[in-house]
C-alpha cells in the first residue's frame, strides 16, 4: 500500500495505538492529529458527521458522554466537541474523501481499496 491518510484521536488510546501501527506495518503514510493538541476544526467535524453521521461518530460510551446533561447530549456541536473531545470515537481515518470511524484490521482493507 502506499497511500497516505490522516488519522484523528488521542495519543494514549488504546485503538488509536492499534491503528497507528497497522498503518506503519502496512506502509501507509499518515499524519496523525491530536484532537487535544490540534482541535477540529468546524469544517472538519461537519465533514466527518456529514460523511458518517452523529450516531457513529459521537462515543455514547464514553464517561464524557454520561456526564453531559440532556440538553447537551440532544444538541452535540463543533463548541462542545471541542470543549470534550473525547465525544469523537477514535480513530477518525480521512483518505480521499472517504472517512471511517474505528479500528478494525479487515474494513481497515476494503477503505484503502476505495
Amino acid at each position: 500500500m502506499n497511500n497516505f491518510v490522516k488519522i484523528y484521536g488521542i495519543k494514549n488510546c488504546d485503538t488509536v495505538k492499534k491503528a497507528l501501527k497497522y498503518l506503519i506495518d502496512n506502509d501507509v503514510s499518515y499524519e496523525f492529529i491530536d484532537y487535544r493538541k490540534s482541535p477540529l476544526s468546524s469544517k472538519e467535524f461537519q465533514a466527518m458527521i456529514d460523511s458518517v453521521g452523529s450516531e457513529l461518530l459521537i462515543n455514547k460510551r464514553s464517561t464524557t458522554y454520561r456526564s453531559l446533561t440532556e440538553n447537551q447530549k440532544n444538541k452535540i456541536d463543533h463548541e462542545l466537541v471541542m470543549k470534550f473531545p473525547t465525544l469523537i470515537r477514535r480513530p477518525v481515518l480521512v483518505y480521499g474523501d472517504n472517512i471511517m470511524v474505528g479500528y478494525s484490521e479487515k474494513e481497515y482493507l476494503n477503505f484503502f481499496t476505495k
